[in-house]
């Protein structure tokens, strides 16, 4: 797994008008599935599910990422928050990009 700056894939998925966002959920959830051990959805189906159904399945890998993780933080003993229903709320709102950078950052520390 590679920690990734997240201002620069930010500022990328700016200047690549969301196509560098679309590698960024996939790389993300290769990582999700990395720190996790569970395979069940590659990034390339989490990719693609999303653009097929209009963002519905990425809200669904939103709030799932975020129980993933926090069950990863609770196996380290270090505390958890309902992180999963934060980022679904975020991209429901339209602001995925910041469940992204929440994402992001949690993979980093972990």
């Amino acid at each position: 797994m590679r920690e990734r700056n997240i201002a620069v894939c930010i500022i990328l998925s700016i200047v690549t008008c969301g196509i560098y966002g679309l590698y960024w959920l996939y790389a993300m959830a290769n990582d999700v599935n990395e720190i996790t051990g569970d395979n069940s959805t590659s990034g390339a189906m989490v990719l693609v599910l999303s653009i097929i159904t209009c963002s519905i399945y990425l809200w669904y890998w939103l709030y799932q990422t975020g129980k993933k993780i926090d069950a990863v933080k609770c196996a380290r003993g270090q505390m958890s928050d309902n992180s999963g229903v934060l980022y679904l709320i975020l991209g429901i709102l339209g602001l995925s990009i910041v469940s992204y950078c929440l994402i992001q950052n949690e993979l980093n520390h972990l």
